[in-house]
């Protein structure tokens, strides 16, 4: 191949001319533009070299354009909204507990400007960002005092380095999980300086087994919920009132970790009991922590409530800085909690709560309205709404099993996997579930305003192309 071929390829700044070229340049600076100009120049020029290459259209335009798919689609952002079909409320890959709007409108007021975030208005001195949250988790709660970390990990770790460095914390041998990620509680344990005294068995634990553990070195006994598995059968474990009435016989502080942080009780909603940080802080645990983003439905956060003696040393902590939450989260998770204070309508104003109590009749009445469109299309093969069964996700209620009503539908032409990566790849992108060798689409977590988009998408990605 001669050189010949390789000069009917323009040059850099002649494709730089080209009006969309130019534009992209605007957006995206010009280096990175030049820079994916001269890297497709190169291909081409790889391609060229080499013989039998088929023809190529080298012209200015035809290259611009394929500098422009490329530069569009790599400087696409990575996060991006989703349509959530899978039934799955507190969808850990899909971030969780959506936040009520108006904790989404506080986040982006604190995002797009400033705020008073450690400063007394009032006073014009300096103040602690934990102010803006303290007061109403104190409230909720009825505890002494409240400070908050970026998640219930970092609540964990600075508790236990707080309240039992260096010292024994006492706990069932079926409470030590492992959190997403491969995160072992000993594993925190080691991290926060505490000694672990396992006690008990994975299936059976007693109250004389934390008392037998008890010795000069205590530094505390732990209460944690298996949030993301349920042991059944032959069972017993230690009720967190047993356990702090040893804890004041003792004079040993008790440490709850509640896990969700079920604030309001789930039994009225038809829901197995998960441990309520009130029920703890009345009952007289020295601390509590639960996470913001399952249901409470808040930002990401990890909540620390109980009395002042030792709230205040954890805040003393060298760790509360890198533990912090910046100043979206907190406008968010403060929003989150004057909702929650509202008892006759933070169950409609929470997202999760929402869709956590959601009748079946209005399930069935979306159920209905997205199975008749899907057959309006008329691109989708056995088209049928069904009751089936959910969970709720992010290690909450992990064996209860939830009624809802799906529709589920298969492509005459397609198999499930590849429809399901078309779904995932569209825009917007759409997650679902398969089962039975069909996609499945939960209502629970689909809003009425969403269904005409989700039918949008399955059209595009069933149509002819």
């Amino acid at each position: 191949m001669t050189n010949n071929n390789f000069r009917s390829l323009p040059a850099v700044h002649v494709i730089l001319k080209i009006k969309a070229i130019h534009d992209l340049t605007l957006t995206l600076g010009q280096e990175n533009v030049v820079s994916e100009i001269r890297l497709y120049l190169d291909e081409l020029r790889n391609s060229l070299s080499k013989d039998n290459s088929p023809p190529l259209n080298t012209s200015p335009e035809s290259i611009g354009l394929a500098v422009c798919n490329r530069l569009t689609l790599h400087f696409k952002p990575k996060l991006r909204k989703v349509i959530n079909a899978t039934g799955i409320v507190l969808h850990t890959n899909l971030g969780r507990s959506p936040m009520a709007e108006e904790a989404a409108k506080a986040a982006y007021l604190a995002a797009s400007g400033y705020i008073n975030l450690e400063v007394d208005i009032e006073t014009g001195k300096r103040s602690s960002r934990q102010d803006s949250v303290r007061e109403w988790i104190c409230k909720l709660l009825k505890c002494q005092s409240a400070t908050v970390v970026n998640n219930c990990a970092a609540a964990t770790i600075i508790v236990l380095k707080s309240v039992a460095e260096n010292k024994e914390v006492i706990i069932s041998r079926g409470q030590l999980i492992e959190i997403g990620g491969s995160f072992r509680l000993p594993e925190i344990m080691k991290v926060s300086n505490a000694i672990m005294r396992e006690v008990g068995s994975t299936n059976i634990t007693r109250i004389k087994d934390y008392e037998s553990a008890i010795g000069p070195n205590t530094g505390a006994l732990i209460r944690v919920h298996t949030s993301n598995y349920k042991i059944n059968g032959f069972t017993q474990s230690v009720t967190i009132e047993e356990l702090i009435e040893l804890g004041k016989k003792h004079n040993i502080p008790v440490i709850d970790d509640a896990g969700s942080g079920a604030v309001i009780p789930l039994n009225c909603k038809g829901f197995d009991e998960e441990p309520n940080p009130v029920t703890s802080i009345s009952l007289g645990a020295d601390l509590t922590l639960f996470s913001g983003d399952k249901l409470l439905g808040g930002p990401q956060a990890g909540i620390i409530a109980g009395k002042k003696e030792w709230v205040d040393k954890i805040e003393s902590d060298p760790l509360m800085r890198a533990f912090r939450l910046d100043k979206m989260n907190l406008a968010a998770l403060e929003q989150t909690l004057l909702l929650h204070l509202n008892s006759s309508t933070v169950s409609q104003k929470i997202p999760t709560l929402k869709m956590l109590s959601v009748s079946m009749d209005e399930l069935h009445e979306k159920a209905i309205q997205l199975e008749t469109k899907l057959k309006q299309i008329g691109l989708c093969d056995k088209v049928e709404a069904k009751i089936s069964e959910g969970f709720a996700g992010g290690g909450t209620l992990p064996d209860q099993q939830m009624p809802t009503w799906v529709v589920d539908f298969s492509a005459p032409n397609l198999d499930t996997q590849s429809l399901s990566h078309k779904l995932r790849t569209a825009e917007p992108s759409l997650f679902t579930r398969i089962k039975e060798d069909k996609i499945v689409l939960d209502l629970r977590t689909l809003k009425t305003e969403e269904i005409d988009i989700v039918v949008h998408v399955i059209l595009n990605s069933l149509k002819p192309i």
